[in-house]
């Protein structure tokens, strides 16, 4: 942890959030993730001795509670690390805002963005039994082109590999175009026009499209002019 030498409350914190991935890991353990896995599945570019790195190191400020369970090792926010949770969602508000993304190819990530969207799935909307959603992007290679969402009983999985279930439902698009719709930049509606996003299953869930996939959560905050 590096170390600024001041007395400064905002040198104190910067101390423990100023390091890289510190604020990503805040902002997977605000979202739900509690084991180390899960953190990897949001932070698909760190490695896992960097991440237990940095959580030892936020154990260490009492930022997060590491416990043993019987189903392995639970990470949890503290309230020391609760009452970051709405600082970390301010740095997003002036992100989206202020350092907007270009969607420049280095900041397209398939694996991050099913993850996320995988969170944002409103899974109320299918109601009992199993749909199987059949994600395609034409503009990437056998690894990360295709990828499966499975909803049953209230609960939303993200798969690389075929589950093996009949696909209800299947989206042919491209990172690009799916990740400015997810974060608000490109209407659901113009994309689907365009044929940008194609749609491929019943028409109930074609129609309905906007009201299951979500939106980030910074979405609707305006660029700045």
């Amino acid at each position: 942890m590096s170390r600024y030498g001041q007395f400064c409350p905002i040198a104190k914190t910067s101390e423990i959030l100023g390091e890289r991935w510190t604020n990503l890991i805040i902002r997977e353990l605000g979202a739900g993730s509690e084991t180390f896995n899960a953190m990897r599945r949001g932070l698909p570019l760190i490695s896992p001795s960097l991440l237990s790195s940095r959580l030892k190191s936020l154990e260490a400020a009492g930022v997060v509670a590491r416990t043993e369970t019987e189903d392995g090792i639970r990470y949890t926010l503290t309230e020391a690390g609760l009452e970051l949770k709405p600082v970390i969602l301010q740095m997003g508000i002036w992100g989206h805002r202020w350092a907007r993304s270009k969607l420049a190819p280095e900041d397209l990530d398939p694996s991050l963005l099913m993850w996320d969207i995988h969170r944002t799935i409103n899974a109320a909307y299918f109601g009992s039994g199993r749909t199987t959603l059949h994600v395609e992007f034409g503009d990437f290679d056998a690894k990360f082109r295709r990828w499966w969402l499975v909803i049953e009983d209230g609960e939303v999985d993200v798969c690389m590999k075929d589950p093996g279930h009949e696909v209800d439902l299947t989206i042919s698009t491209d990172v690009r175009t799916l990740t400015g719709v997810w974060m608000g930049d490109i209407g659901l509606g113009q994309a689907l026009r365009d044929k940008r996003i194609r749609l491929t299953g019943p028409t109930r869930l074609k129609r309905d499209i906007a009201t299951w996939l979500g939106r980030n959560y910074f979405a609707g905050i305006p660029a700045a002019m």
